[in-house]
């Protein structure tokens, strides 16, 4: 089985290349109306330049997954701020989604934790739906919308996780059924379990993203092979292989905390659960050392038996 390696956004090896530089509210308001979007343009062009650069640098490295930066575009959903940073950056919009496809690599986007269909408060819905709808603007500007996905969690319990779950389903309903279809879920590391993730998933058709780490926190106690199966599966009707979310602790006292880098030992009996699904899937690393923590997880990996490295950020098992 063939197991490809990628990190969240920011390359870290790279001097000064973080795509997510951005702007508050508070000095949008203190700036002049003229002075607003040539600042706001200044700042998108620049995390996009550096969303290239990360890419190019991907491209060289052999890391084939990569999850873009949901802060490209400071301000990009808030209410009072109008900002056309589709059109006024369209060929850049471009040149990334071809760079993209021409190296067929696999992007995603993971809005705020904000991003929830769970409530019972019609507003946050709504901003819900208006985040997922800038995600999918932008892979749309791409041209890689219906290849890239926008991973959510299922939200909060509120007290009452039946209720809450059927808030979700209802809610869910409001979201546009083309972006519907590139949204994934995630199990989480203190509220839904893996099991209950998977059952949101199996009745709406959306593929889950498992977590590892958060199932750790948050556990049930299923088989894990046979866990791994079923969620597998939610991507079956997809053209695109599963994918896992993969880091370990910062400490036992600070369990759910990601640390720098990722302890091969955590995770080696994820792997071994996973050898039992017999299916190929990737890996997008969560640790604070981003690409560093995930080029280091293909060195230590690849150094235990049964595994091979077959890329820069490639195992086969």
């Amino acid at each position: 089985m063939k197991i490809r390696f990628g990190y969240v956004s920011h390359a870290l090896s790279l001097w000064d290349c973080s795509p997510a530089k951005t702007m508050t509210f508070t000095r949008w308001q203190q700036l002049e109306k003229g002075e607003r979007e040539e600042k706001l343009s200044i700042i998108t062009l620049q995390n996009l330049q550096h969303t290239l650069r990360a890419l190019h640098y991907n491209i060289a490295q052999e890391i084939w997954l990569y999850r873009l930066s949901s802060s490209i575009v400071p301000l990009a959903t808030h209410p009072e701020v109008e900002f056309d940073y589709i059109d006024l950056f369209r060929d850049m919009w471009k040149e990334i989604g071809q760079l993209i496809q021409k190296h067929r690599l696999r992007v995603s986007f993971h809005p705020n934790q904000f991003t929830l269909f769970t409530s019972d408060k019609q507003h946050i819905t709504d901003n819900a739906v208006v985040d997922m709808e800038y995600h999918y603007r932008v892979l749309e500007a791409m041209g890689i919308a219906k290849e890239s996905y926008i991973n959510i969690h299922v939200g909060g319990a509120y007290g009452d996780k039946e209720a809450a779950i059927a808030r979700f389903h209802q809610n869910l309903q409001k979201l546009p059924l083309p972006i519907k279809r590139q949204m994934t879920l995630e199990n989480d590391d203190k509220t839904y379990t893996t099991e209950e993730t998977l059952a949101v998933c199996q009745k709406e058709q959306i593929p889950l993203v498992f977590d590892y780490h958060h199932h750790k926190a948050n556990e049930s106690g299923d088989d894990l092979t046979a866990l791994l199966t079923d969620v597998f599966t939610t991507w079956d009707h997809t053209e695109i292989i599963p994918k896992v979310h993969l880091s370990s602790p910062k400490s036992e006292k600070e369990f759910r905390s990601h640390a720098d880098y990722v302890d091969a030992a955590f995770v080696k009996p994820f792997f071994a659960a996973a050898k039992g699904t017999g299916r190929d899937f990737d890996v997008m690393v969560e640790s604070k050392q981003k690409d560093r923590a995930a080029l280091q997880l293909v060195e230590d990996l690849a150094k235990m038996r049964g595994y091979k490295r077959i890329g820069g950020a490639t195992i086969e098992i």
